[in-house]
């Protein structure tokens, strides 16, 4: 794997001061943000880009909630956020405003991927385990609901699954739904 790695900078921020660097991947640049003081065994969320929920705040998924908790977790507690390029479950901006379109018009979030001609999650976790190699981190506790994360993770044990569980509204209730019905996320029946 080709990594080109930045230097440490320090990043302070309204969940606490940290120091961050990025990973750029190919055309992919993804970024850790990480508390100054790592714990022996880290709590870790992997976290995939969605600007929508991230920086605007959107309410049809939990993203931006997940996002701020991980990093209050990894404040409090000497852990981090890998915070992965990876848009729209990996299918880009573009498209991913094209399957909002088709879920505006009743597919859910999976049947819409599929009718763009995507799996229903595009995402890959190897540059994880890269990063976590590279801070020398040989165990963590996973902040995820996604077992994809759990299983995609090798070399690095998981000592401990931390769900990441945020309260549903109405727009993200469905949502939230197909994630544990069908994509097999780990999230607790309404």
């Amino acid at each position: 794997m080709n990594i080109e790695i930045s230097e440490v900078a320090n990043l302070p921020s309204r969940f606490g001061d940290f120091n961050v660097k990025a990973f750029k991947q190919g055309v992919k640049e993804h970024l850790v943000i990480a508390s100054k003081e790592l714990a022996e065994v880290p709590i870790v969320r992997v976290h995939s880009e969605c600007l929508t929920g991230d920086a605007i705040g959107s309410l049809k998924c939990d993203c931006r909630d997940q996002l701020e908790y991980g990093l209050k977790m990894a404040h409090e507690t000497g852990g981090m956020v890998i915070y992965l390029r990876q848009e729209g479950r990996d299918i880009g901006l573009l498209n991913k405003i094209n399957a909002y379109a088709l879920q505006d018009k009743g597919f859910n979030t999976v049947e819409a991927n599929h009718q763009l001609g995507f799996a229903a999650d595009e995402r890959t976790y190897e540059i994880v385990t890269f990063i976590l190699n590279h801070y020398n981190i040989k165990k963590i506790k996973l902040l995820t609901n996604n077992p994809n994360k759990i299983n995609s993770i090798s070399g690095v044990e998981i000592v401990e699954r931390i769900p990441i569980v945020m309260e549903p509204n109405i727009h993200n209730s469905g949502y939230l739904n197909v994630k544990r019905d069908e994509m097999g996320h780990m999230l607790p029946k309404d």
